[in-house]
């Protein structure tokens, strides 16, 4: 029998990978706050177990030690809105991260997982280009860059294999923080023309569903001490996206490029480049940008009508 633990399983990447292993014969075991299952699934093979961060270290008291496949970290405070630029927040972050190593090590789990991000390299870019004021942004990549490197050398210390997949910018039903494709879509829905900066950096989106499963195949497939980048294998200036947006739903509507200046890092497209999740696990998305915004836009649509 195949078992998972997944901490933010109540969150909107950890209920989709809920989802997504269960529907591939695994158990899982569901990690949130109490009182936070709302998004997860219904059936004998999801036990929800209640959990702050902070409790992360005594995860073995409230969870049957055995021989778990694989331990996937979502949890993570303050992945949205002003809270990003919370510092001690931010570190916190990284230890609670290390906290859920140690104790996916304690549990018996063969392997760890934690949702990286391609901000990791946009951040390293930010702090190490000369004469560069990087916004406050870049605190969140940067407690995901730490507790990458944290991870890194205590998983090699106390025997685990981690692996670091590392999310682009997932989207799609289920999703309501304040970021790019929810705010412009709800923008197309009240008939605003939406303002942008000029589009020419660099940029990738990936549906949720591909996220789900992309995590599926590299917990399963991918080499131990790797990172893997999920993405859409399509990255391109931002507006080249937004343009497929407008097309896919709302074509009457004019795009303003231009209007807002751009003040972050333009990575290069290899940082965007999902050749080696490809080759070690075989995953490739298959839901393209349209489709992904036709979705979303009809579930908006339908959680408006219901509030």
């Amino acid at each position: 029998m195949k078992t998972a633990i997944v901490s933010g399983a109540n969150g909107f990447v950890g209920s989709a990978v809920v989802r997504e292993l269960v529907q591939n014969g695994y158990t899982v075991f569901a990690l949130d706050r109490e009182g936070c299952s709302g998004n997860l699934p219904q059936g004998e093979r999801v036990h929800f177990v209640p959990c702050e961060l902070a409790e992360m270290d005594s995860l073995k008291e409230k969870l049957p030690e055995g021989n778990y496949d694989s331990f996937y970290h979502f949890a993570w405070a303050g992945s949205a809105g002003p809270a990003r630029a919370d510092t001690a927040l931010q570190l916190q972050n990284a230890q609670w991260t290390v906290d859920a190593l140690r104790a996916a090590k304690a549990l018996g789990c063969s392997r760890f997982l934690s949702a990286g991000s391609v901000m990791e390299h946009e951040t390293m870019a930010a702090a190490y280009a000369q004469g560069n004021r990087p916004g406050m942004g870049y605190i969140y990549g940067g407690g995901k860059l730490i507790a990458h490197v944290l991870c890194m050398s205590v998983a090699a210390q106390i025997g685990i294999d981690l692996i670091w997949p590392e999310i682009t910018n997932a989207y799609g039903v289920g999703e309501r923080s304040p970021r790019l494709v929810n705010t412009t879509i709800q923008k197309c829905i009240r008939g605003e023309s939406p303002q942008f900066t000029s589009g020419t950096q660099n940029y990738d989106f990936v549906y949720i569903d591909d996220v789900a499963r992309a995590f599926r195949l590299i917990g399963e497939k991918g080499k131990p001490f790797h990172e893997y980048l999920i993405g859409s294998s399509s990255a391109r200036p931002l507006r080249e996206f937004l343009l497929e947006m407008q097309a896919a739903v709302a074509p009457e509507l004019p795009f303003q490029f231009g209007d807002i200046p751009f003040t972050g890092i333009d990575l290069p497209l290899s940082k965007f480049d999902c050749s080696e999740t490809e080759a070690d696990t075989g995953y490739r998305a298959k839901i393209s940008f349209a489709e992904g915004c036709k979705r979303t836009m009809d579930w908006w649509k339908k959680q408006e009508e219901t509030e």
